[in-house]
């Protein structure tokens, strides 16, 4: 595994800034372009990219300087428009694509945007294969010129590509009619938004589908994944049994139960754990999580005859220690969910059919699937920094982290880390007592601040 630290460009899910400001500046996106087309096969003619992107404003000059970079290193490029992230991986393997783009900062604002890149397979591009990339574009960006973003046309969409992947989610769940169940669904004024209607309709669901009307600058405010508190409240004032909710590309679901409980993705990963091995297909008895899913996931499952292994955060690490140990299922608390037999990244609408489809098949509801999950109490406090220097080179935070560790070492859990995609320390203090749990989380956050704080 690469450090991300060691990375100048490519964070844990791609590049990512604030749109129009380096490493997201028209010169480097172009080198990107020609960067990836310069890596892809020529074997058999021009290779083919297919694009993908979100709701954000940015979106479409991103795209099509991107495009134009790779038409520069000789490749041709297909769009599927508005679309989840998820859908371009799918698109991608199906239809032999030699690499897959998508433009989006998943749940950042609307001010920020990314590039993602999958490869042939459908899987995110090996850390080796981005970081032998930069050093091309970090060539190019320093000594060419790109086009400007405003004489671009813009990519020629194919709406075609939409209906494929919806058919797609569909095949995955064999028979599922949501008739008779009442659910609401948030969809971020995000990419989901471009495919949910239609996906909810040919289920025959009564769906009451929010934000769905993305303006360019709307995209994840408060609303989304990162917001479930919005989808369980308008459960309750709703009547729903349900609620789902999706981040900007829509690679990650949260749900929320008829009593305005948000259901994240440890609770996910439990009620799948439990279904995949009732029906003989949780491989090894065996799921992945991260280090920041809750302890009480980890004794749910054991009283299952489940083991869990804890990866790094970031679906790609999470998904290396699938592949290690032919895991069928792994994610991430924040609702991204890795379902391998059905896709090769995680999918929030497919994530969302299939809890779906466990609710029909076993006539229970969401509360009665996840009832004896206990959580720990656990708070993360996201610090702000200027830089993301070595924690344990810091003699005061090293200090803070080491009293928290020696008090909670035998009931709890310390899990300090940059955050892969924005300028942020990520302080997540798990303890039986709320009052240590406390006092450790702030703590160690207020000796970041000093020393590293904007």
């Amino acid at each position: 595994m690469t450090a991300v630290n060691a990375r100048k460009l490519f964070g844990t899910d791609g590049i990512r800034a604030v749109a129009g400001e380096y490493p997201l500046d028209a010169t480097t996106i172009f080198a990107c372009g020609l960067a990836l087309g310069h890596s892809l096969p020529k074997l058999h003619g021009k290779p083919r990219v297919i694009l993908g992107r979100d709701t954000r404003e940015s979106s479409l000059w991103i795209a099509a300087t991107l495009a134009a970079g790779l038409r520069e290193a000789g490749t041709r490029v297909e769009s599927a428009g508005v679309i989840p992230t998820p859908a371009v991986a799918f698109l991608a393997r199906k239809y032999g694509f030699d690499a897959g783009v998508v433009i989006s900062a998943s749940h950042n604002p609307w001010q920020d945007n990314g590039i993602k890149l999958f490869g042939a397979d459908g899987f995110k591009l090996a850390d080796a294969v981005e970081l032998a990339m930069e050093e091309e574009i970090l060539h190019h960006a320093a000594n060419s010129d790109a086009p400007d973003p405003a004489t671009l046309p813009a990519v020629e969409d194919n709406p075609a590509f939409q209906a494929d992947y919806i058919q797609f989610l569909i095949d995955c769940v064999p028979g599922l009619t949501l008739a008779g169940l009442r659910i609401v669904a948030d969809c971020a004024n995000g990419a989901a938004a471009a495919v949910a209607p239609e996906l909810f309709w040919r289920l025959r669901g009564e769906v009451a589908l929010l934000n769905v009307a993305p303006d360019g600058h709307n995209i994840n405010l408060n609303c989304g994944a990162l917001h479930p508190s919005f989808v369980a409240g308008e459960v309750v004032a709703r009547g729903a049994s349900l609620g789902l909710t999706f981040d900007g590309d829509a690679d990650r679901c949260m749900l929320a139960g008829a009593h305005s409980n948000i259901i994240n993705g440890d609770a996910i990963l439990l009620m799948a754990a439990r279904d995949l091995k009732a029906r003989g297909l949780l491989t090894g008895n065996l799921v992945v999580a991260t280090t920041m899913s809750n302890m009480g996931l980890e004794a749910a499952l054991k009283r299952s005859g489940i083991r869990m292994l804890r990866a790094p955060v970031g679906d790609r690490y999470v998904l290396e220690e699938m592949q290690k140990h032919n895991a069928a299922l792994g994610g991430e608390q924040s609702g991204h969910i890795l379902l391998p037999h059905l896709a090769t990244t995680g999918d929030g609408l497919l994530t969302a059919l299939v809890v779906l489809d466990l609710i029909a098949r076993t006539g229970k509801s969401i509360d009665e699937l996840t009832a004896d999950l206990k959580v720990f109490p656990q708070v993360i406090v996201n610090v702000k920094v200027r830089e993301k220097k070595p924690l344990a080179s810091i003699p005061t935070v090293a200090a803070a982290i080491h009293a928290a560790e020696e008090e909670l070492k035998d009931s709890g859990r310390v899990v300090i880390r940059y955050s892969g995609t924005e300028a942020l320390a990520r302080v997540m203090i798990e303890a039986e007592s709320e009052e240590a749990m406390q006092r450790h989380a702030e703590a160690i956050a207020n000796a970041i601040r000093t020393e590293l704080g904007v």
